[in-house]
């Protein structure tokens, strides 16, 4: 008969053991983790820094052309770049505490300040796209008042060219870096060039519209700002909901949650993976879940396989990946048992 119960002592192995899955460095690999997370900082302040002086070069470009060339959509674009700038700030600092290591205050590290700065890149795209939107709207209604507005000059439209190509390309090159090194918050300042990009389009058209069909249609200047508001609010929007998911301990997505049971299923003897717990902690994640083996397995022998188990989550999902395992013994009838107890089951079993 089987009786469900605990059972106390060195050999219990099917007694629920605990691993929580912190790495053990020696010497050389803390060097090593100390020199990739330099690296990873360098490269991180190289594009900033980049994409700091073109924006701060368009920043002038744009507030010079609009006023001379008379253009509301190149002067709202000039406060998208003023924002662009502010961003970069705002990612330099941040990342900076991000790669703070872990401490006695911070078990986890400190990379929630990615995502946090990743929420104030959004928040500020989205306060960008509902100022331009708004710029563009009143103008709008002013023509429809019967106020004229004043064709916007060449100047204003070369400037609007410059600004897709640079930003454009800021944007290539920032994304590029931010999948490199994985971080989040420059990869969200990435796509705030794009959005820069895109506003510049639209002013672009909106410009050159006005400037081939003449004063009567300078109307198209504001509605092509209008426009793109929509796109950068769009792109905002989408930041700001990552990011707040993050810093409210959302799951990974299913898909990715799949992959890792899948991986510790891999090992010989896991019989049930239950329990799993995601999230993600800046630039990196934590995995917590719960594996079933064979009761009769050595404390050792259990060991070896979990550690096993974290090597393949870490080589997927990254060297610093936070992984806690809890190991229990197999069930029968809904109760865990001892292996004695599951020993007199299975010759019970063959004999009948």
């Amino acid at each position: 008969m089987l009786f469900c119960r605990y059972s106390k002592g060195v050999h219990s192995v099917y007694l629920k053991i605990t691993i929580f899955a912190r790495a053990t460095f020696n010497i050389k690999t803390l060097m090593e983790k100390s020199v990739s997370d330099r690296q990873r900082e360098l490269s991180i302040y190289r594009v900033t820094i980049a994409g700091s002086i073109i924006n701060a070069v368009l920043l002038v470009l744009k507030f010079v052309a609009g006023i001379l060339g008379g253009s509301a959509a190149m002067i709202a674009d000039a406060v998208h770049s003023l924002s662009d700038f502010m961003t970069d700030i705002v990612v330099l600092l941040f990342v900076k505490l991000g790669n703070k290591p872990q401490d006695e205050d911070h078990d986890y590290g400190h990379g929630k300040y990615e995502t946090l700065a990743t929420a104030l890149i959004g928040i500020a795209l989205m306060g960008v796209g509902a100022m331009i939107c708004c710029n563009g709207l009143t103008k709008t209604w002013a023509v429809i008042n019967g106020e004229q507005l004043r064709s916007p000059g060449m100047i204003a439209f070369i400037a609007a060219i410059v600004s897709i190509a640079l930003k454009e390309w800021a944007y290539r090159f920032t994304e590029k870096v931010g999948r490199e090194v994985g971080s989040q918050a420059v990869r969200a300042n990435a796509w705030h060039h794009r959005s820069d990009a895109l506003s510049s389009i639209g002013t672009a058209f909106g410009i050159g519209g006005a400037i081939l069909l003449g004063a009567q249609w300078a109307v198209l200047d504001p509605l092509a700002a209008i426009i793109v508001s929509f796109f950068i609010m769009k792109a905002a929007y989408g930041l700001i909901v990552q990011a707040t998911n993050e810093l409210l301990e959302g799951s990974l997505p299913e898909d990715v949650e799949a992959q890792m049971v899948a991986l510790a299923a891999e090992e010989e003897g896991v019989a049930d993976i239950h329990n799993l717990r995601t999230r993600r902690l800046g630039n990196k994640i934590a995995i917590e879940m719960h594996v079933r083996m064979p009761g009769e397995m050595s404390l050792y022998e259990a060991h070896e396989k979990a550690t096993r188990i974290e090597k393949r989550l870490r080589e997927q999902f990254g060297e610093h990946t936070h992984i806690a395992l809890h190991l229990e013994p197999l069930k029968v009838n809904g109760c865990y048992v001892s292996p004695t107890e599951m020993n007199q089951h299975s010759r019970t079993s063959t004999q009948s």
